[in-house]
Order: structure tokens, then C-alpha cells, then sequence
């Protein structure tokens, strides 16, 4: 088993800003309300998801991939988490994966189960299934 830290560090009332930092220290990241909600610079957490998603999702798939004997070249993944904050509370409600795939002989076919699978079962998709929705997009094959 490993463990890994993320830190917050908030300063100030509700209009005031933190930073979000990992235990590697290569994130260290400003956050606050206007950066989450009103298009400020700085991060927030949906975005961070979004990130960790995308990336544990195209590691989970390109090892997949790579037992299976293809060479993959590139895939790239974009991760969007959707916050709905029409309620009393925010929620996420939806997550949309899209990969793209360079990734020698292999069928359109394949590359969209071989994406489904990872989608199910990479470690934050696990994680994240009190999402209400989680859609695969798209799963190209460059």
C-alpha cells in the first residue's frame, strides 16, 4: 500500500484565498471562491480531480495496453468535472472523460474497450463513483 498527502492551507473568511500543495511539493497552487466560481486565476478542487482523474485514468489504460503487447506512442485525456451549484449545496454531478490514443496496431474497436474498462476500473474512477454520471466522451485513435 502507499499513501500520498495533498495540504490545504486556507487564510482568512470565506472571501479570502489558500494554497493547495502536494507532498512531492510539485503542486503548489493558489485557491479561492473566485477561482472556483467566478473565472479568477488559481486553481480549485474540481479542477484538481479533473487533473488526477485524467491522469490515473491514462496511466490505468496505457498499462492495460501495454500488457496486452501494443506500443503506445501518446494518449492524452481530458477529465471534465461538471459542479452544479443551482442547489442549496454544490454537487458534483458529472464527470466526461475524452482520450485520444496514438497507439500501434490497434482497432478503433479495441481502443474503445480498452477506455471503457479504464474507465470502470482505474483507481479514481473507483473512487469517484458517487458521481451521479460518468461518461466516456470519446476514445480516438489518432
Amino acid at each position: 500500500m502507499t499513501n500520498q498527502r495533498g495540504t490545504a492551507v486556507w487564510n482568512g473568511d470565506i472571501k479570502g484565498s489558500g494554497e493547495i500543495s502536494t507532498q512531492s511539493g510539485t503542486v503548489q497552487a493558489p485557491y479561492s471562491v473566485g477561482a472556483r466560481f467566478e473565472g479568477e486565476k488559481g486553481t480549485n478542487p474540481e479542477e484538481l480531480i479533473g487533473a488526477a482523474h485524467a491522469g490515473c485514468f491514462t496511466m490505468f489504460l496505457t498499462g492495460n495496453l501495454t500488457k496486452a503487447g501494443h506500443a503506445v506512442k501518446q494518449i492524452r485525456t481530458e477529465s471534465k468535472v461538471t459542479l452544479d451549484t443551482s442547489g442549496e449545496v454544490p454537487k458534483v454531478v458529472k464527470i466526461t472523460l475524452s482520450t485520444e490514443g496514438e497507439v500501434e496496431g490497434l482497432s478503433q474497436e479495441e481502443f474503445q474497450k480498452q477506455a471503457e474498462y479504464a474507465k470502470q476500473n482505474c483507481p479514481m474512477s473507483q473512487l469517484l463513483k458517487a458521481v451521479p454520471e460518468m461518461e466516456l466522451a470519446s476514445a480516438k485513435l489518432k
